[in-house]
């Protein structure tokens, strides 16, 4: 998308009640062409004080162009899985503790956010023991990152899975939950009834890895702000205007998105009037 439509989708989001947004990653643009203009889309957008806007960062490289730009917040990748680790970052995940520890000494005061892929399965190594990715957890706290997010990857958790998870590292982990098998809301819940409160979702369910077959997009933010809606948890998000914002999406990709809710809309939508 061009930069001046990732700006408007920005906009968007944080118009719907979005505080925290991962808006940009500072990635080779030969590697990955669609994330080229990152630090245009930051300057481009009006930013509004409460929100804190996020960068995506691979390397130290990334991370001190993204800090240059000016984000509020660094994410860094790493997988329990060394096969998939290699292949999403061409680096072991020896070699990617290393390159995070590096990030927090150089992001000083700016927070660091540890997104733990494969957390739940590995599409080369199959089950990943809750115990490895503990361990895993806890040396990236250690080494500086403020906060650690397991992420289903490849849409392989459940609802007990989670439990045996949060049983490993307790509730003070955010959760990145795939849709591969239908499964990213329920585990939601699930994690939500063990006392997570941090959850990354995506505006239509976008999303997906290219380097696990199959996979499909994050949880649709309109739809577990739906459900949390309903469970009288406060997010500060309105969901009618985050479908609205989801529309948008479709718009700018071309195509309807994955998100249940930005199809049949939120079960507080009145029905229209027959005839």
């Amino acid at each position: 998308m061009p930069v001046a439509d990732r700006v408007r989708l920005i906009e968007a989001l944080q118009d719907a009640g979005g505080t925290r947004i991962e808006a940009v990653a500072f990635v080779s643009p030969r590697a990955v062409p669609a994330m080229a203009g990152a630090a245009e889309v930051l300057a481009a957008v009006r930013r509004r004080p409460g929100v804190a806007y996020a960068a995506l960062v691979p390397n130290r490289k990334g991370a001190e162009l993204a800090l240059a730009a000016g984000v509020d917040e660094l994410t860094v990748t790493i997988s329990v899985s060394d096969t998939y680790n290699r292949r999403n970052v061409n680096m072991s995940s020896a070699e990617s503790e290393a390159v995070i520890t590096e990030v927090c000494g150089l992001a000083d005061r700016v927070p660091v956010d540890a997104v733990v892929s494969c957390a739940f399965g590995s599409p080369y190594e199959g089950d990943i023991a809750a115990a490895d990715v503990a361990g895993l957890v806890a040396r990236l706290l250690a080494a500086g990152c403020a906060r650690v997010t397991c992420a289903d990857t490849t849409g392989m958790a459940t609802p007990r899975r989670i439990d045996d998870l949060i049983d490993a590292t307790g509730a003070d982990v955010g959760l990145h939950l795939h849709d591969t098998r239908g499964t990213a809301l329920v585990n939601a819940y699930a994690g939500l009834q063990r006392g997570v409160d941090r959850f990354d979702t995506a505006v239509g369910g976008l999303g997906g890895s290219p380097f696990a077959h199959g996979a499909s997009g994050n949880l649709a933010t309109e739809d577990l702000v739906a459900l949390l809606d309903d469970l009288g948890v406060a997010t500060g998000i309105d969901v009618e205007a985050m479908v609205a914002v989801a529309a948008t999406v479709a718009e700018l990709v071309g195509r309807p998105v994955p998100g249940r809710v930005a199809a049949a809309g939120p079960r507080t939508r009145l029905a229209a009037p027959a005839g």
